[in-house]
């Protein structure tokens, strides 16, 4: 929206007082912000500068509160939840708008204190594929626009889309509170058809042009790697200037090797795998996300059929544990993974979890030799980030923000392609080479102490703060344009 009216009046000192009116909105007092007369008109005033008081967070498909690992929850929940944590710690209130799922579900969730979760109503409370919420970004939109409007004038400073579907609510929202928005993709349509699954289904067309769109108007983008900002300029004509890579981070006090000593990781290992009744003996890689093809569980299934048809003697010593719910085109036969094993001749070496809480899972990747993650592409990897800190080597395919999650040859290994025999090979490998492990293992340990969640949160804050510099300043160049006219 644009400026109505606009004018100042002289206070003590330098300063003026500018009040601005937003076009088509009557409701409340004008927004009042200080500036100082200055010889080409008005500049920021820097005796009271504006702190950054409350973000508004839009998560339309998927809510924060919900368990990783099934459905759309993924590492975008993670990323969500870590990130308004730690700007609550410092002192940035955040309200976090997501759709209702659950007819029970209170409009208002405190997740911790400084952080509130909406619960939006939009379309009906289940039945609802993420394909399908287009259709309810409408309803979605009015609900974002109608808690701000019960909110005094200028109640957000800034608001942080996630996925595309949110980038468009925001889109809509930033022009009318006046405010910048911050988008982060997580996932891009263009790259995922790219590096398609065998029978998965290509994103429609209408979320490509849903995210050019939203790469056009967003003030600042956040990519998670170099690679994704690589494919945000390239593929999708984002300005560079606007891009910024802030990479996500770790729990590092959850996710750690109990100790650094080897007598002590192998007790950490034996715990994990009693609590969650796993093989005391043996060797065990794990797989941990979302059961569907892009994830490429499969992947692992077949490397291990080859593995034992090649070494007949590691049956009964080799176990694979998928851990993780079924997602996406998965849904349509959620049992694939295990016709899958049963067909391979490897159902009594697998076993299957269900997602688990933060706390198991870091017990999970102790009780893991290895962990894969094979999947078609990852913005990022957050899995891969986790099961490092835990002191476990990685295997993952060598796409997307996985090259940066695994240092290749120090911390894992990186897979070129999906062929079962390369992957085999790789695996079989380090199952036999325990000293191999044990380096791979202290590099994992030591790479991921480079991520952390603090070091997230302090990167988006530059670009929130930049980014309100910047919309602050494109403001003040039109009050001047105006005082001109």
């Amino acid at each position: 929206m644009g400026l109505s009216t606009y004018g100042w009046r002289q206070t003590t000192g330098p300063c003026v007082v500018v009040r601005v009116v937003r076009s088509g909105r009557t409701k409340g007092e004008p927004r009042v912000t200080r500036w100082k007369r200055s010889s080409g008109g008005i500049a920021p005033c820097q005796c009271r500068r504006q702190p950054l008081r409350r973000v508004a967070i839009l998560s339309v498909h998927t809510s924060p509160l919900e368990q990783p690992g099934t459905g759309d929850a993924g590492g975008m929940n993670v990323y969500i939840v870590e990130i308004a944590r730690r700007l609550a710690r410092a002192g940035v209130e955040v309200e976090i708008f997501t759709r209702a799922t659950a007819s029970e579900a209170p409009p208002t969730v405190e997740m911790v204190p400084g952080v509130q979760v909406r619960h939006v109503i939009a379309g009906p409370f289940e039945g609802l594929a993420k394909e399908d919420l287009p259709a309810q970004l409408c309803a979605f939109t009015h609900g974002v626009l109608r808690a701000e409007a019960a909110r005094p004038q200028g109640f957000y400073d800034l608001i942080h889309s996630h996925y595309w579907l949110s980038g468009q609510v925001g889109w809509l929202a930033k022009d009318r509170w006046g405010v910048p928005l911050v988008h982060t993709a997580h996932t891009l349509a263009k790259v995922k058809n790219s590096l398609l699954a065998d029978g998965d289904r290509p994103e429609p067309r209408s979320r490509v042009i849903g995210e050019e769109q939203v790469t056009a108007e967003a003030d600042r983008l956040v990519a998670n790697t170099p690679v994704e900002a690589k494919d945000l300029i390239e593929r999708y004509a984002a300005e560079p200037g606007r891009v910024t890579v802030v990479e996500p981070g770790v729990d590092l006090g959850l996710f750690s090797p109990f100790v650094d000593v080897p007598a002590e990781a192998a007790r950490a290992r034996s715990v994990g795998r009693r609590r969650l009744g796993l093989p005391a003996d043996g060797q065990i890689v794990a797989f941990v996300g979302r059961i569907q093809p892009l994830k490429a569980p499969d992947v692992l299934l077949r490397a291990i059929a080859e593995l034992m048809a090649r070494q007949p003697h590691l049956a009964g010593r080799l176990t694979a544990v998928i851990c993780g719910g079924p997602s996406g085109s998965g849904l349509e036969r959620p049992s694939a993974l295990i016709e899958l094993a049963s067909s391979l001749g490897i159902a009594d070496s697998v076993r299957f979890l269900p997602p688990l809480p933060a706390a198991e899972l870091a017990h999970l990747y102790r009780a893991a030799d290895l962990v894969a993650v094979p999947s078609h592409n990852e913005s990022f990897g957050l899995v891969a980030l986790e099961a490092q800190a835990c002191g476990t080597p990685v295997v993952a395919a060598a796409v997307g923000g996985l090259v940066t999650a695994v240092r290749d040859g120090v911390s894992g290994v990186l897979v070129d392609g999906h062929d079962p025999v390369d992957w085999a090979r790789v695996v079989g490998r380090l199952l036999d080479e325990p000293a191999r492990r044990g380096e791979l293992s202290a590099g994992a340990v030591a790479h991921a102490r480079h991520f952390s969640w603090d070091r997230t949160a302090a990167g988006l804050l530059s670009v929130y703060r930049e980014a309100v510099t910047s919309h602050r300043a494109t403001r003040l160049a039109s009050l001047n344009g105006a005082a001109a006219w």
